[in-house]
């Protein structure tokens, strides 16, 4: 029996599993950045640029296995956006390294805003812990989790695909955040028969 056997290791070691698990999770996050971050000056062509925002493509396996690391970190997030909000009325309107915040940071008032800033910023290093990455966890917290703040759960869907991969003829799927590109069913329109036409022209005959 299969007993405390959780998770798929697709051939891969731990350390390469929980990589692979990185990789497809910030793939995704990272589709949701705004289109000039991904302006490569240099090249002067635009560099991974998604074809739909929210949405990876990759095999049904993995995204039936990444999509509840997805979940949590935006769980993570959105648990301390009412914290974020409350730290960012506290702070002072002077710029940093002015007089008037050198005072705002010794006095009281730094240490309540501190007080209350205490887990966004715990929030913030375990997701850095989690994904390695520092802009998947701004766009985390700056336009994926206030998205989901009112939705309890469910952040995102698998849609399985019919076309195979090329070359091993694995099954594909998407795994995108509901909310943004659902499908939307139209009903179909009946046809409608005006009786009085009816009745007037079964009189005529």
């Amino acid at each position: 029996m299969r007993h405390r056997f959780a998770g798929r290791k697709f051939g891969r070691n731990p350390k390469h599993q929980r990589a692979l698990m990185r990789m497809l999770a910030v793939s995704l996050f990272l589709t949701e950045q705004e289109d000039d971050a991904y302006f490569d000056v240099v090249l002067n062509k635009n560099v991974g640029v998604p074809k739909v925002k929210g949405r990876i493509i990759t095999t049904i396996q993995k995204a039936k296995e990444v999509r509840p690391f997805v979940e949590k970190c935006i769980t993570i997030a959105k648990n301390v956006l009412e914290d974020q909000r409350k730290a960012n009325e506290l702070l002072p309107s002077a710029d940093r390294r002015t007089p008037e915040w050198k005072e705002w940071r010794n006095s009281e008032a730094w240490q309540e805003w501190n007080k209350v800033n205490a887990p966004v910023v715990a929030a913030r290093r375990r997701l850095a812990q989690l994904l390695h990455n520092e802009t998947a966890v701004k766009v985390i917290f700056d336009v994926i989790a206030p998205r989901f703040e009112d939705r309890t759960g469910g952040y995102t869907r698998i849609l399985r695909l019919a076309k195979p991969r090329l070359g091993d003829a694995g099954t594909r799927a998407i795994l995108e955040f509901v909310g943004k590109n659902d499908r939307t069913s139209k009903a179909a329109i009946k046809p409608s028969f005006d009786t009085e036409e009816a009745e007037g022209e079964t009189t005529q005959e």
